[in-house]
């Protein structure tokens, strides 16, 4: 089951504003007492298993706290007394060997383990001194094959590799950081070039009466990798270019690891495959052209998808979509979408390319819309044709589109608009995580305009932009800033399509007024303007790993001229939820010059 949430809208409580205050201050207590509760239980469920597992010891343990917090772990000490000096001695003896080889995982190669007697009646104590833990003293790393050839750029990534050696002089020896850092520096000489390198010895000198220890390796990188031909298996409906067009190296480019794993992701995110995997096998006889294994899985190529939900900005909602991911058995996606709310209807279909070897893809699309949203009707039929560009982080669009209009404000004329508008969008990420953005930001530019000459009932331009920034605050909180302005040129908005003006209102825009309510009034509806700027700060507190509650502050319009653009207050707080589709918010927000609050939600679920 998957869940989208659209763009929620507000709507108009009627709540005496003493009540709401009452019941803000009611819900943020529950919510910080939430935290504290569940923390102050969870340790003292901890305190208390802690001391009946100590209570029900039948030996009391001595040692250094770090010491203590690993025997206890590691070693199982009797619940019951000895039944005689036979058994006593088989434990001390078992003991002493089981602590004596953990601790040196530690680097304390010296310990002294005792079983004391105590006084008449209490328990004996298993005392241990683990000695001086060892540190070392000395690194020698050594490489052989192609990397040990002397040349500016191998010395180089030596003098690199050896600097990002983690267990340096006077840094304490333990096994387990031993282990991880030889594997750390074969994995970085192997993930690029040197696809066979391997490990041709490794020893650790420790001497115990100096509690210290000289680290030795020698690596043989092997000679350079190049990358072959692909060889895939798995395909029977498409053609091996849907693969090839991916490939984001070329034949004889120098092996590099994350190329290898960016193809692999690039094909398992690829709508006609259900699974890739993409490998090399590192065999020295065919370094010079390695083949490129593929093995694939294809996907059913038609899916129907069915959603309903309900959303505070146009109402309950159904739709039904349909895909066929091999139409006219060319790899071609086939889209389609119908879909009904209250307030808005649309029904869509479109058909994208693969992308092509420089992975730009080109789409065809037609809309038909229909929309009654502030006493403003809408009918409106767009064809689109865009050729796309998306890479890791950054999505490049053009294309051009003709639309034609018709808008019904209640109490005004009403009006047929029509354009035929090429237009560019730009957008760049860079966000920790797509669902759960705690740090990074996205940005997004968009220009486009039509001519009266071609198609278009008025000459204009239009240009958008808006970033949205993420900043971490301690261990879990987050800060939020949006900004967003928008600019329409032209010598009037009649005769453009509602598309190219601006409205704003409701979440994502500002809260505390109706969805798309700020705009220009025209008899008693509200079109849109040329002219739009709208931002936000919000702070969320989150006391657990999935609920928390934020603080947020909107302040924007939307006007016909940046002489009457007159920004709104909104601000208010909410409830956060990380759903396994992302965050959900419900935000009781109040309008800052009327006193007014509404209440902004939406969901919607695809089965």
């Amino acid at each position: 089951m998957a869940i989208d949430y659209p763009t929620q809208s507000p709507v108009n409580l009627p709540i005496h504003l003493d009540g709401v205050r009452w019941l803000f201050l009611t819900l943020f207590v529950i919510l910080c007492a939430l935290s504290p509760v569940a923390v102050v239980g969870a340790a003292q469920s901890n305190q208390n298993s802690d001391s009946e597992s100590e209570s029900a010891a039948v030996i009391e343990l001595s040692a250094p706290k770090s010491v203590k917090k690993l025997v206890k772990k590691y070693i199982l000490l009797p619940d019951k007394p000895f039944a005689n000096d036979t058994a006593r001695a088989a434990f001390v003896r078992k003991t002493k060997q089981e602590i004596k080889e953990l601790l040196a995982t530690e680097g304390y190669f010296t310990p002294t383990v005792t079983l004391e007697d105590h006084l008449t009646g209490e328990k004996p104590i298993l005392k241990v001194v683990p000695g001086p833990r060892t540190q070392v003293t000395e690194v020698t790393i050594e490489f052989q094959g192609d990397l040990a050839v002397e040349t500016p750029e191998h010395r180089q990534r030596i003098a690199q590799l050896r600097a990002s050696w983690p267990l340096t002089p006077r840094k304490f020896f333990r096994s387990s950081a031993w282990e991880e850092a030889k594997a750390a520096l074969l994995s970085s000489i192997a993930e690029s070039e040197y696809a066979a390198a391997q490990i041709i010895s490794s020893q650790a000198e420790v001497d115990p009466a100096t509690a210290s220890a000289k680290l030795r390796m020698v690596i043989d990188s092997g000679p350079v990798f190049y990358f072959g031909d692909l060889q895939i298996t798995g395909l029977e409906r498409y053609d091996q270019s849907l693969i090839s067009n991916y490939t984001p190296f070329h034949k004889s480019d120098p092996y590099r690891r994350d190329q290898l794993l960016a193809f692999q992701t690039t094909l398992q995110n690829t709508p006609q495959l259900s699974s890739a995997s993409v490998s090399i096998r590192p065999d020295i006889a065919s370094h010079q052209a390695v083949p490129v294994e593929v093995i694939l899985t294809e996907a059913h190529s038609q899916r129907i998808a069915v959603g309903a939900g309900y959303s505070t900005n146009t109402g309950a909602r159904g739709e039904i979509n349909y895909r066929n991911y091999n139409f006219l058995n060319r790899a071609l996606n086939m889209s389609s979408l119908l879909r009904y709310e209250q307030k808005r209807q649309i029904f869509s279909a479109k058909i994208d390319t693969v992308p092509d070897e420089n992975n730009y893809l080109y789409s065809l699309g037609a809309r038909i819309e229909r929309t009654d949203i502030e006493d403003l009707r809408t009918f409106n039929q767009r064809i689109s044709l865009t050729r796309d560009r998306t890479t890791e982080k950054m999505r490049i669009q053009l294309g051009i589109a003709w639309q034609r209009e018709e808008r019904q404000p209640v109490g005004a004329a009403d009006t047929i608009t029509y354009a035929l508008a090429p237009d560019t969008w730009w957008r760049y990420h860079n966000v920790d995580n797509p669902l759960h953005a705690r740090r990074g930001h996205i940005s997004e530019i968009r220009i486009g305009g039509g001519s009266q000459y071609v198609l278009s009932k008025r000459d204009f331009v239009r240009a958008y932009a808006r970033h949205q920034h993420w900043w971490p605050i301690g261990a879990r909180d987050v800060l939020f800033l949006r900004a967003e302005v928008g600019y329409t040129l032209a010598s009037s908005r009649e005769g453009i399509p509602q598309e190219y003006l601006f409205r704003a209102g409701g979440i994502n825009s500002v809260r505390g007024h109706n969805f798309l309510s700020l705009g220009v009034q025209e008899g008693d509806a509200i079109v849109g303007g040329r002219t739009l700027g709208t931002g936000t700060l919000e702070y969320v507190r989150w006391f657990t790993e999935n609920w928390g509650a934020a603080l947020f502050a909107d302040v924007g319009d939307a006007a016909d001229s940046w002489r009457s653009f007159k920004p709104s207050l909104g601000y208010g707080s909410g409830i956060r939820w990380r759903s396994p589709a992302g965050p959900l918010a419900l935000d009781l927000a109040r309008r800052h010059d009327t006193g007014t609050l509404r209440l902004h939600f939406s969901i919607a679920v695809a089965f």
